[in-house]
């Protein structure tokens, strides 16, 4: 049985597709299967260590991107990455036709898009998977030829041939689906027992509207909260450099931690310690929800499709969070926000029992069962 993944570009593209590898490991282990091969076809392996531990062969493709409303460089970019997409489809053909497998799993993105292309042009069955409330062009493209469409918002599926659709939710890793014991993560990052603690997360690439904010809003902060604050590796050292100086003979230092990206230890203590997340309206949030930790979501303003600011309001129509938009995000409202919700106990507690309803524990085994049966009759 040969499995090949693709997409590509950020962690919300990647980790899943690393989610659902493990369940596809864990069924063939656990029903015999011989052991599958799996691969991944990207333009960038984007975590090597993760793809090696999960048995996981890489493949580079060259991928172009087409972006929207360019300037005159980013026109010049997308008259060069015509070529990139053509060279890429047809290194992808090439590469499918000698792998040949089973069926190929598509997370979206513009990296997935000469792999997808290759496996319809050699007729090899398509599975996608949808993390926003608005699909993005590829994914839309792919929806028409795919056997299986899952969706992590329910609202998503209408843009896709209803019978296709299954509503699973979002694929979330085994090693950060579980928080950590509360005890345990207070330990690991020395924090007080009797304090609340905000989770700071914009991202594996950091959000710098984010940083900034928050270092504003430090000095107010500190005096009653603790924070652990992922800061991006590209803006770590910026946020450390300003944080030192804000924090400069403070007797509140030690109540603030800045990490540059969490590994999945580091993510499960601080989703096991977190009173509350302040984050990008990314696929994250559903990470979130497992956790059962209520959130204040910043959408991007200007999303592929508007479908950060769409994530965050229906994720707020459920009752999970509350949103900031950026054009109102300042250290101010930021703080009031967070005094408020967790100033309202009430609130809070019913915004805690909603996100665990909204979470859909299950989506990478149920589509990890889909994918194999479809390798498997595919194989037959």
């Amino acid at each position: 049985m040969k499995i090949v993944f693709t997409g590509g570009g950020t962690g919300g593209h990647f980790y899943p597709i690393i989610a659902v590898a493990e369940k596809v490991n864990q069924i063939a282990d656990q029903e015999n299967i011989l052991e599958p091969k799996l691969y991944y076809i990207s333009d960038s392996p984007y975590d090597p260590e993760v793809l090696f531990e999960n048995g996981i062969l890489f493949e580079e493709v060259y991928a172009g991107k087409m972006r929207v409303n360019p300037s005159i460089k980013g026109r010049i970019l997308n008259f060069l990455d015509i070529f990139k997409v053509g060279f890429g489809t047809l290194n992808a053909v090439y590469k499918l036709f000698s792998i040949y497998p089973d069926v190929v799993f598509g997370k979206g993105g513009y990296a997935s898009f000469p792999t997808l292309m290759a496996a319809r042009i050699l007729g090899i069955p398509v599975i996608i998977h949808e993390s926003d409330s608005a699909p993005g062009r590829v994914n839309q493209w792919a929806g028409k030829f795919a056997k299986r469409i899952a969706v992590s918002f329910k609202d998503a599926g209408e843009f896709f041939p209803i019978k296709k659709v299954a509503w699973t939710g979002q694929p979330i890793r085994s090693t950060i689906e579980r928080p950590a014991l509360r005890n345990d993560a207070l330990e690991y990052f020395k924090f007080e027992s009797n304090l609340p603690v905000l989770f700071i997360i914009g991202g594996s690439q950091g959000a710098e509207l984010i940083n900034n904010t928050v270092l504003d809003a430090l000095p107010r902060l500190l005096k009653d909260y603790q924070i652990v604050h992922q800061t991006g590796v590209n803006n770590y050292k910026a946020v450390k450099g300003r944080s030192d100086v804000v924090l400069f003979n403070s007797e509140y230092k030690s109540r603030y931690i800045s990490i540059p990206f969490l590994n999945p230890l580091a993510m499960k203590m601080a989703a096991g310690v977190a009173s509350l997340v302040i984050s990008r309206a990314s696929s994250t949030l559903f990470e979130i929800a497992s956790w059962g930790v209520p959130s204040i979501m910043i959408p991007i303003t200007y999303s592929n499709a508007d479908h950060q600011k769409l994530n965050a309001f229906g994720y707020a129509r459920a009752g999970c969070c509350n949103v900031i938009e950026e054009m109102n995000m300042t250290a101010n409202i930021l703080s009031s926000e967070i005094d408020r919700m967790l100033g309202d106990k009430a609130g809070y507690n019913e915004m805690v029992q909603n996100t665990k309803n909204f979470a859909k524990p299950n989506a990478a085994s149920t589509i990890a069962r889909e994918i194999v049966d479809i390798a498997l009759s595919h194989e037959g």
